[in-house]
């Protein structure tokens, strides 16, 4: 693990990216590079508002167009250009990718019941597992906070992406059920300090409308 070396706290603002048409219709993103919808915009216009006050230095990003789009409103709302970070997209779902929910559980049954179950070495045949995912984004989280001590930072992501961060921060299993959400723009905040984390705040949505919608289906 990287060691944060200040005793003051590294904040790291976790923002999902705003939401986008193949959110609206439960389809699986991926890596496929899907843009923001009109709602997507207004969110991410809404979470640089609410940001402009939290003392930001810097602002790192997915380089997927919806989660750029949503870095690039939130930089203009706190005069900050964002850095791509390539390392934190979306996981790669495979066969799922491009299919809704349901269509994936009736085409791949047994892929999904494993996807449901939480199974860390399942890959979707030829996409990502979850135990490789969380290497890849835990590594690119604490060389981010390590970059930036005892400073405020945003980094604007995607819902796989926080799930991982918030079981690292959390010290749960991958394979445990969820019990947190993530909606489209909601805010999250862990902190560093010592090489110690600890979750400060998650998911909110106080600056968003009513009917934001959560990463998986209800």
């Amino acid at each position: 693990m990287v060691e944060i070396p200040t005793n003051r706290p590294t904040r790291i603002c976790l923002v999902r990216h705003g939401e986008t048409e193949w959110n609206a219709a439960r389809r699986i993103q991926g890596q496929i590079d899907i843009g923001l919808n009109a709602t997507g915009l207004q969110q991410a216009a809404a979470a640089g508002r609410w940001l402009t006050t939290a003392n930001i230095v810097a602002l790192y990003s997915s380089d997927l167009r919806r989660a750029w789009t949503t870095a690039q409103v939130i930089g203009d709302a706190l005069g900050l250009s964002a850095v791509a970070v390539p390392e934190l997209r979306e996981r790669r779902y495979g066969v799922f990718e491009g299919l809704t929910y349901d269509e994936a559980r009736a085409q791949h049954p047994e892929g999904y019941a494993a996807f449901e179950g939480r199974n860390a070495e399942y890959d979707f045949e030829n996409g990502e597992s979850l135990k490789v995912m969380y290497a890849r984004v835990t590594a690119k989280l604490q060389e981010i906070a390590a970059a930036h001590p005892g400073a405020n930072v945003v980094v604007v992501l995607h819902g796989g992406v926080l799930d991982i961060i918030n079981r690292f921060v959390r010290g749960n299993s991958l394979e445990a059920p969820r019990d947190f959400l993530i909606p489209n723009a909601g805010i999250n905040w862990v902190a560093a300090v010592d090489g110690h984390w600890r979750l400060e705040s998650w998911g909110e949505t106080l600056h968003l409308e009513a009917g934001v919608l959560d990463e998986l289906p209800s």
